[in-house]
């Protein structure tokens, strides 16, 4: 009984902080056009492990590049990404290069076939913009 307890109050603790990130945005939804890419030299730069930002990349971490384009329209450092077909908030932590326009790169970490498998599509993303006080 203690056991189910407990369970059910971290569930209802994570419903809370999950309603309270909700709440402290404001919520935008576009259409991109989204590929993938992982943290190798050949796909990257002479250090796959360093976003533009200069966060650190490591499989497993829900990150994306953008397209300088969307800098501008509010998707920057840190920007909570809510994208289409997959159930975890993503943030901003890499922009791409200057040539790419109206574009994510989902990153996979070293999982190139899983890269490879998701191509390029146009999906809806929806990015949050927080709330001020």
């Amino acid at each position: 009984m203690r056991t189910l307890l407990i369970f059910l109050l971290l569930i209802f603790n994570c419903k809370n902080a999950e309603n309270s990130f909700e709440k402290n945005y404001t919520w935008h939804k576009i259409e991109v056009t989204a590929t993938a890419y992982n943290s190798l030299s050949y796909q990257t730069n002479y250090n796959p492990s360093i976003t533009a930002f200069g966060d650190s990349l490591k499989p497993g971490l829900n990150y994306i590049a953008v397209s300088r384009d969307l800098l501008k329209l509010g998707l920057k450092h840190n920007t909570p990404i809510r994208i289409e077909g997959f159930n975890n908030i993503y943030y901003v932590k890499d922009k791409m290069h200057a040539r790419w326009k109206n574009r994510i790169d989902i990153y996979m970490g070293v999982d190139v076939k899983a890269a490879k498998e998701w191509g390029r599509k146009k999906i809806y993303i929806e990015y949050g913009i927080p709330k001020r006080d």
